[in-house]
């Protein structure tokens, strides 16, 4: 079965919403971070509500429904935390798993160069191929329901290939040529 990730900066958004369709089709798929910490809108641009990464979504609820929870449910970030909770714990670092995944998605460029610059530093001395797709997302709920479609349709393709390695090229191609998001590809190794 083929191993899935799905990476944005704070493991809240874009990328739990591709875990949470991925994990109800069925697929090997867990999510991460690779921001410092975990950042989500406050009452204003300037104040944001910062969090450790693996605080649990259930913590962070609560402390965003006792702040302001018409705030919070008018922005999203309720509903967004209530399907979170449904999918796993806590967000979770990239930087911090040492699992091995066969695919990697992210869902900006900035967490694809994140992901392929850790990648490089843990040296490739397993020499395990692991194959990285951006699909630019922008962090916004309406968008990270369309993004998951993307994710959706490359992960089906992935997983009927019976030759990955050759077959990539064509999938990324046939799957830029259908869905709304610029696509970036790599081959790293673990």
């Amino acid at each position: 079965m083929v191993k899935f990730a799905v990476i944005c900066a704070s493991n809240m958004n874009r990328s739990m919403e591709a875990h949470y369709q991925l994990q109800k089709r069925g697929y090997n798929i867990q999510s991460f971070g690779t921001g410092s910490a975990v950042r989500l809108p406050g009452p204003t641009p300037t104040q944001p509500n910062i969090y450790q990464f693996g605080t649990a979504y259930d913590q962070i609820y609560t402390e965003l429904t006792s702040q302001d929870v018409q705030l919070y449910t008018r922005n999203g970030l309720i509903a967004m935390l209530e399907r979170n909770c449904k999918v796993k714990r806590a967000p979770q670092r990239f930087h911090d798993e040492p699992a091995f995944f066969d695919v990697v998605f992210t869902c900006e460029e900035r967490v694809f160069d994140a992901v392929c610059e850790e990648l490089l530093n843990r040296a490739g001395v397993n020499s395990r191929p692991v194959h990285v797709i951006n699909i630019d997302i922008e962090d916004n709920h309406k968008d990270a329901g369309v993004g998951a479609k993307t994710i959706i349709e490359l992960a089906r393709q992935i997983v009927a290939s019976k030759d990955l390695e050759s077959d990539m090229d064509r999938i990324i191609e046939d799957v830029q040529n259908k869905m709304p998001h610029p696509l970036l590809y790599t081959v790293a190794f673990y």
